[in-house]
């Protein structure tokens, strides 16, 4: 059987149909055969591995597309706008997905002897913390046998550690080894923007003055703002509105008739402000955009 052929029989088996992402046994898989509407959320570090169909997340501006056999690494918490682009009945989209471990990571650079690799952390100073790529031979099938283990406890505890490792391998010798090398690095440029944007996660509704950030992470101004648009594509200002407007869309599914407290709650003094600012990030108002949320994520009938 074709490696993609046996990852589309695992993901199948384990994946209930059109129900949101599963975690099963500390692996996510998902399997839907309905294209989905573009949703926001904060994305941790990870991989995501399509076996069928399509997906397109976007970063600010930044529009990432991938299909069957190929990945997406995710190596920042980035407030990603995402849809299944392509899905059916005859070919519903599966995907699988597994949290990346800075701490995995280092010490595989450790035992590899590359962690003064300069010329590849030079590299990864030029891009933003994701990337996609297509999916070799080697790292498919060390994600089909950690998906054969899920439902076999005993083989899970003692197996399952090593074969992520070796997937956190296959992704740091692949096409994308310089943007995640840089997770299990402290003092690269990823670990000294992800201590801003902890910083900012943690208080995304207050006021947050620049020069007050820099100075909690250590940097200039000018540093900060640098680092913080290189590998996010936005500055840290744009960072924080992203994460208001999406934490405002998830409470807007649940209370779409309450749009005025919940702008004031992620940050917004001015309910006519945040009206704008949602309606330019997700097209439509608040009140709007709820309920065209709401009719696409609950069943029908």
């Amino acid at each position: 059987m074709d490696k993609l052929d046996e990852l589309v029989a695992q993901i199948s088996r384990l994946a209930r149909r059109n129900a949101p992402p599963e975690w099963i046994d500390g692996v996510q898989v998902l399997a839907t055969d309905r294209v989905t509407e573009p949703l926001g959320m904060i994305t941790e570090p990870c991989m995501a591995l399509i076996a069928q169909g399509a997906k397109r997340s976007v970063l600010g501006e930044r529009i990432f597309d991938y299909r069957a056999g190929q990945y997406l690494v995710v190596t920042l918490d980035l407030p990603l706008t995402s849809q299944i682009t392509y899905a059916d009945t005859a070919e519903p989209f599966l995907a699988f997905g597994l949290p990346l471990k800075p701490a995995v990571i280092a010490q595989l650079l450790l035992d590899a002897g590359t962690v003064a690799d300069t010329g590849r952390t030079r590299a990864a100073d030029t891009g933003v913390a994701m990337a996609t790529s297509d999916a070799g031979d080697e790292l498919i099938d060390a994600v089909v046998r950690r998906l054969r283990l899920v439902g076999n406890p005993v083989d899970q505890r003692v197996l399952a550690p090593a074969i992520e490792r070796e997937i956190h391998w296959r992704l740091l010798t692949g096409p994308q080894s310089a943007i995640v090398r840089q997770i299990g690095l402290a003092d690269s440029r990823l670990s000294l923007v992800a201590r801003a944007i902890r910083r900012l996660q943690a208080r995304y509704a207050d006021i947050i003055r620049i020069d007050d950030l820099a100075a909690e992470v250590g940097l200039s101004v000018s540093s900060l703002n640098r680092h913080f648009r290189a590998v996010t594509a936005m500055s840290p200002l744009q960072y924080q509105k992203q994460l208001r407007l999406q934490e405002a869309r998830i409470q807007l599914i649940a209370n779409p008739h309450d749009i005025a407290a919940i702008g004031h709650a992620v940050g917004y003094d001015s309910p006519s402000q945040f009206s704008r600012e949602y309606k330019r990030m997700f097209g439509a108002p608040p009140g709007q955009d709820a309920a065209r949320l709401q009719s696409a994520v609950l069943p029908a009938g």
